[in-house]
């Protein structure tokens, strides 16, 4: 018999990236009493890795939960990229209500009809936060038509329109039913979140049935599974089986050996839990995420949709260069290809898959942040390896048509780069569906453009839009192959030898363009230094030494200026290379260089 549990509620905060869902949960976790009084706190605690703090973005789905007025409160804070999608899908289906978080001045942005619509699939019910209220510019008052419009686009029933409101600044930590309120605390949302999300509910009686969403990876017990305990109860020592819906045949015979539940920022162990309740279940290996946790006697899965295809790949290759294995401590394809299986533990839109050769592995995502994040984690490892550049994954259709994924970008610039913007997604085989202004001299573009078009497209855009643009793309599934598209207008100026880059070396490359290395830089040959104003590629020689003569000229001493270096980021050197070029990673360099470094042997194989 199917009853509800009062004591707890499970929700998930989604929203558009930096819209402030992290901030949110801070406030929701200080003032329930998580931290002490005196305890110190470091904003955004939810986001625990280096690089979610550094951007400011949250990449992995992350679990705690408040306790208030007796009511525990389990919290999962989502992940607003669109590369990270994979991670809200699956979460959604662990919770019995979302608060959608939408920025007071910026309005539903397309990341928030992404999830949005994810939750409204699922009949889930939803709380709507407008946050950042104390914004100069905020205009509450039109994002709740706007909110509302989009639930209509979405065809969402009556009961998900007559949803709540709540007005809140996370980052004051206060929270309004109306906006003419005197504000005090985040009491009002929690007092909407006991009222208004449903308690789960479940068969106390029945066999177990826990439904595994999230999995997290921990060094000492290896994977940990997340997930709802949807019937019936579940036990530390308790043999089970593990089925899953979308494999039939499996069907394997394990045991629970630890079992935790989330309390503030802590996993706390428990002898057992009953239904409704958020776990974490350690000591079984090979646990997937969408596999479900049964008794031996009714092995029943529970329907979990698929995980989203990736679109884009690229080749991660065992670093070959003349500086290969200095600057890491894991260079072999062992090790590469070691830690790259072990990035499937926790990351499910991502594939990884064996090439005819031992040194280079595929790896595909969901896009080139997916990726570069991925990157960027391992160099900070220590590892030491070569990337080539995104490539879309194309499908072949049933008539024999090539068919590629496709984008819908959104785009805010100020009036005046409108046309530069459209005339340059035009070249990207991009089509402009739609142009609105928004006031406050901002113009939005909307275009539907293959994914490769926007490959390398947003350092541009920055440089194009004079940093004041905003573009936010959706996957907006597969369309007809829409031709070739012209990526880099220009070519790449490469050493000639390996040495150490001088200042009289340096001083007459520049004027054949933008050089990336400063003097007293290690250079070797075939390491890209710059880019060159033209089309073609140039050779030059940046470890020259100035000839000594026995007459000195007046003006040979006055000393050689040189324009500073343009420092490529991780992302802007991936934008950058072009296919026949390969990014070395390593922990201390990003360097670029040509896949074939010998100039007589490169000259051979553009001839060909």
């Amino acid at each position: 018999m199917k009853m509800k549990r009062e004591d707890i509620r499970n929700i998930a905060i989604i929203a558009h990236v930096d819209h402030g869902k992290t901030t949110l949960v801070d406030e929701l976790l200080k003032q329930s009493g998580v931290f002490r009084s005196n305890q110190v706190v470091e904003e955004r605690v939810m986001d625990s890795n280096d690089i979610e703090r550094e951007r400011g973005i949250t990449i992995l789905a992350k679990n705690t939960a408040v306790i208030y007025q007796g009511v525990k409160i389990n919290i999962i804070d989502t992940p607003g990229h669109a590369d990270f999608g994979g991670e809200v899908e699956r979460v959604l289906k662990m919770v019995n209500g979302v608060i959608l978080v939408v920025d007071a001045f910026e309005g539903p942005m397309p990341q928030t009809k992404f999830v949005l619509r994810k939750a409204l699939e699922l009949n889930l019910p939803v709380i709507v936060c407008i946050n950042k209220i104390d914004r100069p510019e905020a205009r509450p008052k039109e994002v709740i038509d706007e909110v509302l419009e989009l639930f209509i686009e979405l065809d969402a029933s009556d009961e998900q329109l007559d949803c709540p409101f709540v007005f809140a600044s996370a980052k004051s930590g206060i929270a309004i039913l109306e906006l003419e309120d005197k504000p005090e605390n985040m009491k009002p949302l929690f007092e909407t979140i006991l009222d208004y999300i449903p308690a789960p509910e479940g068969d106390p009686d029945a066999q177990t049935q826990v439904l595994v969403s999230t999995i997290d990876y921990n060094e000492y017990v290896g994977r940990i599974g997340i997930g709802k305990v949807d019937n019936g109860s579940i036990k530390v020592n308790q043999d089970v089986v593990i089925v899953n819906a979308h494999e039939p045949e499996k069907n394997r015979r394990v045991k629970v050996s630890k079992l935790y539940v989330f309390e503030g920022l802590k996993k706390t162990e428990v002898a057992e839990a009953k239904i409704g309740a958020i776990v974490a279940i350690s000591g079984i290996s090979d646990l997937h995420i969408g596999d479900t946790i049964c008794s031996p006697e009714h092995p029943e899965p529970i329907l979990f949709q698929k995980i989203s295809e990736p679109t884009i790949a690229m080749n991660f290759i065992v670093n070959d260069s003349p500086f290969a294995g200095q600057e890491g401590k894991f260079v072999t394809s062992r090790h590469l290809r070691e830690r790259l299986f072990r990035e499937l533990n926790t990351d499910v839109s991502l594939r990884v898959e064996e090439t005819d050769t031992t040194e280079s592995f595929k790896v595909s995502g969901r896009g080139e942040l997916h990726l570069s994040v991925l990157i960027e984690n391992m160099r900070r490892e220590g590892y030491e390896f070569a990337v080539s550049k995104p490539e879309v994954l194309y499908k072949i259709a049933e008539d024999g048509k090539k068919l590629e994924p496709m984008e819908h970008a959104y785009i805010d610039v100020p009036d005046e780069f409108s046309g530069s913007v459209i005339e340059k997604l035009s070249s990207r085989k991009g089509e402009l569906v739609g142009m609105s202004t928004k006031g406050s001299g901002y113009t939005r573009l909307e275009f539907s453009i293959p994914s490769r078009g926007l490959i390398g497209y947003r350092g541009e855009f920055m440089t194009d839009t004079k940093g004041n643009g905003i573009l936010n793309t959706s996957f907006d599934g597969y369309g007809d192959y829409k031709g070739d598209i012209q990526y880099r207008k220009q070519g790449s100026l490469i050493a000639f030898e390996t040495g150490e880059a001088i200042t009289y070396g340096l001083f007459n490359a520049q004027e054949r363009g933008t050089l990336f290395i400063g003097s007293g830089e290690r250079v070797y040959s075939g390491m890209i230094v710059g880019q060159n104003g033209k089309t073609e590629d140039v050779e030059l020689n940046v470890c020259k030494k100035k000839q000594l003569t026995n007459t000195r000229s007046s003006s040979s001493d006055e000393a050689l200026r040189l324009t500073p270096p343009k420092i490529l980021s991780l992302e802007q050197a991936i934008e950058f290379i072009e296919t026949d070029e390969l990014l070395e990673v390593t922990p201390k360099s990003l360097r670029i260089r040509k896949k074939i470094l010998d100039p007589l042997q490169r000259k051979r194989a553009n001839r060909k």
